[in-house]
């Protein structure tokens, strides 16, 4: 049994915190490249040199790419061949949280009730999503997550009998509907199948992917094509400023459901979509 200290875990997570929202990775930087190549309006072509150069000050600047430094969302995969000492996991979390985002001097955006809109001052809790894993390491992602996005996403319960065009056509409405508001191109992570909150969890971990990684099949590598196409003639571009570069990837994660049911999730992510990985 290897043991892990939390006093560990709260550093690192501190540090990919801060890490996170002033470096964009290079799976997000070579998209931006790839996007103003296949972009026909010159405008866009512009602002795609902006995000560019935004990305690129900001990582030598050490401050945040986007003023919206997000509610952190971790996926942690815990070995569990490991033993968490000097504390528990969710708080050594929480305090990695936020010690990286007050000492990091990034924007405290959490409130402790979603009714009585009281700050935290420390951008806590964070969103844990913990799963067991073999081995007797512990991998954690972390990914700061702005809700001018957020706020854009989308379930939809269909039932069985709807059809690939149905299920396309509802992800690719979702996205016409968010418009310039989650700052597009997109990075929109697709969550089929499970349950309600199953679909969900899946579409926010498409989302937090690297973007150069395989799709699940070579079928869903299909539809994620079909999706990117469809979205790309929307028309919404760049910023929202026009153009034919709307989506810069779509992720599908699929699982297995109920016979009586097919559920969608739709997970918008903004052009700086941001994640930092690390293991112990």
């Amino acid at each position: 049994m290897r043991e892990i200290s939390a006093k560990l875990i709260t550093e690192k997570v501190k540090e990919a915190c801060i890490a996170a929202n002033c470096r964009l990775p290079d799976d997000v930087i070579e998209s931006f490249k790839k996007g103003k190549e296949e972009e026909k309006s010159p405008l866009g072509r512009q602002i795609f040199d902006k995000m560019l150069d935004n990305a690129a000050l900001a990582a030598k600047k050490e401050v945040p790419v986007c003023q919206d430094t997000g509610m952190a969302v971790i996926f942690a995969e815990i070995g569990q061949d490991c033993h968490i000492v000097d504390g528990d996991f969710e708080t050594a979390i929480n305090e990695g949280v936020r010690r990286g985002y007050v000492d990091g001097y990034l924007r405290l955006s959490v409130v402790s009730d979603p009714m009585r809109r009281v700050n935290t001052n420390d951008n806590t809790p964070a969103i844990i999503h913990t799963s067991i894993v073999p081995g007797d390491q512990i991998h954690i992602t972390v990914a700061p997550k702005g809700f001018g996005s957020e706020n854009m996403s989308a379930i939809k319960m269909f039932t069985p009998a709807a059809t690939r065009e149905d299920v396309v056509g509802f992800i690719v409405d979702t996205m016409s509907k968010a418009g310039s508001n989650p700052c597009p191109p997109m990075i929109v992570g697709v969550g089929l199948g499970g349950t309600f909150e199953k679909a969900a969890y899946l579409a926010k971990k498409a989302v937090c992917t690297p973007l150069d990684a395989p799709a699940q099949d070579e079928f869903y590598a299909d539809l994620e094509k079909e999706i990117t196409e469809k979205a790309n003639k929307l028309g919404i571009g760049p910023q929202g400023w026009g153009g034919t570069v709307t989506a810069l990837k779509v992720r599908v994660m699929a699982f297995g459901t109920h016979i009586a049911g097919l559920p969608c999730a739709v997970n918008i992510g903004c052009h700086v979509t941001r994640h930092q990985e690390f293991t112990l």
